[in-house]
């Protein structure tokens, strides 16, 4: 027995999004909506169905180079440049009224594109992008430098004024994925905006809707013309040259490992500054001694939530020996409570992965385990032949070795193996390439605090696990990527410390 499956074809779409999606679907480039330089369009596809419902402008090279100097311009010449602190504060809270005002239909727009519940994208996804940009409209007006008492000994008896002050990294490629389109522009625009800086974004090519929406509200809350511009398009071509362009400033990055390594490499020939929030194959925590009533459900959420399609899952489950089968007797009765089925419906509760190809990638671990040895509790295939829906899998009989406990999965599928002592525990939970995320369950919270302290990971969660504020600071250590995003640390992306120092 697996999680229950419903798959309703006929859902009526809100009046503003199928307007939306009737639409033609153009770049937005220096203020002003345009076809692709080579006429070109690409097809966006329903997960639930794998049916198309929508065509958009493909950008290549040449758009990107004319977005790249439309953004230049508004930077070092337009009226960005001179704008006030205090305005630029005030566009970016505008942008987020914008945004509340238009929630539902964004809600909408992730569902289909993405393939998330709508429920989900309703009170997390869509009032999460709203929070960023009105805690980042506020941060436009406190980016400061400092004053420093200096002693020169070759200069003795003189006196100086030094300070610093920080200033816009200037032009800005940003690149975002597809597991949470509008949230991760969120996180990039808003810090790049508060800072000063001028962007050219790329959203991923199988989820570019809600991107497109944002730049329309962008243009209604009158940001001056290239402030953003707006590139969908593929990555080996879009994607590629934004991030080699030699009048890019830096450039920042979520997705896979793989192509942060790509991005790291072509940013290396202008020496672009680079930030990074890549992969992840996180270790989760439970001790004998936890709330299991309360760990049990927030294992499940760790794994199972926007179906495994997060970079910071919880997708190593680790279990103390002695309550080894109850927890995962446990997790597996939450998997089986899950109702599969598409976004749109408002009671599913795990919708379908986003393409086809990363349907292909997720079948293909779930093979790669079970060969191996693991064995599914719940779950371990497709669901039915349309749409890319895959089943809440809980493996067991798994070893630290597997494929599928090394590498990540980035869907609905959690290894559980048992330990015993706390020295083995660290090691084996530190046992990766990445370094995104970790959680801990335990009553003992001088065990909790002793343990994150030893969890190379850029976020513990004790207790808890998927909390996030537009506060505080997520990114990772090791190949999960340089930098942070969210929180006063993303400004640090976006800005250069300039040193200035007077004889007086």
């Amino acid at each position: 027995m697996t999680a229950t499956f419903d798959r309703t074809s006929e859902i009526q779409l809100n009046s503003q999004v199928s307007s939306f999606l009737k639409q033609p679907k153009k770049l937005l480039i220096n203020g002003k909506w345009v076809d692709a330089a080579n006429g070109k369009t690409f097809p966006v596809y329903n997960p639930a169905t794998g049916e198309a419902i929508a065509q958009v402008a493909e950008g290549t090279a040449e758009d990107i180079n004319q977005a790249i100097k439309a953004a230049r311009q508004a930077f070092e010449n337009g009226p960005w440049s001179r704008i006030t602190v205090s305005d630029r504060g005030k566009l970016i809270w505008k942008l987020a009224d914008l945004l509340e005002a238009n929630l539902e239909e964004f809600a909408e727009l992730e569902s289909i594109d993405n393939g998330k519940p709508i429920g989900v994208a309703r009170v997390a996804d869509v009032p999460l992008a709203i929070d960023l940009f009105r805690y980042m409209a506020g941060w436009a007006t406190k980016i400061e430098g400092s004053t420093i008492p200096i002693s020169v000994p070759y200069d003795p008896g003189s006196k100086y004024f030094a300070y610093t002050q920080r200033e816009p990294v200037g032009v800005v490629g940003q690149i975002i994925p597809w597991n949470f389109p509008l949230l991760m522009a969120a996180w990039k625009l808003g810090p790049a905006l508060a800072a000063g800086c001028t962007i050219v974004l790329k959203p991923a090519e199988q989820t570019p809707l809600s991107a497109l929406r944002l730049g329309e509200l962008i243009c209604e809350a009158g940001f001056p013309d290239g402030v953003v511009n707006i590139i969908p398009g593929y990555g080996e071509t879009a994607g590629a040259a934004l991030a080699a362009h030699p009048d890019v400033d830096k450039v920042a990055f979520t997705g896979s490992t793989e192509v942060g390594k790509l991005i790291v490499q072509a940013a290396a020939g202008n020496l672009k500054k680079v930030s990074l929030e890549l992969g992840g194959k996180s270790p989760n925590i439970v001790f004998k001694d936890s709330d299991l009533e309360t760990a049990i459900p927030g294992a499940a959420n760790a794994i199972f939530f926007n179906h495994g399609q997060c970079c910071c899952a919880g997708s190593r489950l680790y279990v103390e020996q002695s309550i080894f089968d109850r927890v995962v007797e446990g997790v597996a009765e939450q998997g089986k409570k899950i109702k599969v089925g598409p976004g749109l419906d408002p009671t599913t509760q795990m919708g379908p992965l986003v393409s086809d190809e990363q349907l292909d990638r997720v079948c293909g671990y779930l093979q790669s385990g079970l060969s191996e040895g693991a064995t599914a509790v719940i779950g371990g295939q497709r669901i039915g032949d349309k749409g890319y829906f895959v089943e809440p899998t809980v493996l067991v009989n798994t070893k630290q070795t597997m494929k599928v406990v090394q590498e990540e999965i980035f869907g609905p599928v959690v290894t559980v193996l048992p330990f015993q002592e706390i020295d083995e525990l660290v090691s084996i939970a530190n046992d990766t390439i990445y370094g995104l995320a970790a959680g801990i369950w335990t009553k003992d919270i001088a065990k909790a605090h002793n343990i994150a302290s030893k969890l190379r990971a850029g976020t513990v969660w004790i207790n808890c696990y998927n909390i996030f504020d537009a506060a505080l600071p997520f990114g990772g250590y090791k190949q999960s990527g340089w930098g942070r995003d969210m929180g006063r640390e993303a400004l640090e992306n976006y800005t250069e410390v300039k040193s200035v120092c007077v004889r007086l």
